[in-house]
């Protein structure tokens, strides 16, 4: 009984060793699919006519912001601006 037991248990761990590598390449797949997905464009339009050496100037900082939980989470924020 133990004998049969024993080739049981080796029986499913050898089956549970199998599956792995297929989840594991199903999860590759995916992630592989969702990188080939096309990025969104983002157009930006000046809202007056501008010369053809303007530039656009961006300042970024990061924001602390407090939930009412009591949780501080840091948030990157930008303002950009036209200048000829």
């Amino acid at each position: 009984m133990l004998v049969g037991l024993n080739l049981t248990a080796l029986a499913g761990v050898l089956l549970a060793a199998s599956l792995v590598p297929a989840a594991a390449q199903n999860t590759h797949r995916a992630t592989r699919e969702l990188a080939a997905q096309r990025r969104p464009q983002i157009v930006i339009h000046p809202r007056h006519r501008l010369g053809p050496n303007a530039t656009r100037h961006c300042e970024s900082w990061l924001a602390k912001r407090t939930w009412p939980n009591g949780q501080v989470v840091i948030t990157p924020q930008m303002r950009c601006r036209w200048e000829d």
